[in-house]
């Protein structure tokens, strides 16, 4: 085997190394999201049992400035972690509306 070759076949191996840990990571993501939305949806339960709005936009601010914080702190792109956050924030209240008006699913 010619120094291309091993050069080329070590760095396959080192990308299929990387590619396993990013489908972990992947895997963990998705579990920690259910999770989340286990939680939101037991808080959405308890806002319609209460007659409170499925939105709480003081938390929502909070959330973000907390969120992009983090994210500066792990040097992540604190606009990418807001735009995720309000992707996630926007689902929250979908389920919430959905808990509040009977039609959870």
């Amino acid at each position: 085997m010619n120094s291309t070759q091993a050069r080329h076949e070590a760095a396959q191996q080192k990308l299929e190394d990387l590619r396993r840990s990013i489908d972990n990571i992947d895997a963990a993501l998705i579990y920690m999201l259910a999770e989340r939305f286990r939680h939101t949806q037991a808080v959405g339960r308890l806002k319609a049992a209460n007659d409170m709005p499925p939105a709480d936009p003081a938390r929502e601010a909070r959330q973000v400035a907390r969120l992009r914080q983090l994210a500066a702190t792990a040097r992540l792109d604190p606009d990418f972690a807001e735009k995720f956050l309000a992707f996630i924030i926007r689902e929250v209240i979908r389920h919430h509306e959905a808990i509040a008006s009977g039609k959870e699913g």
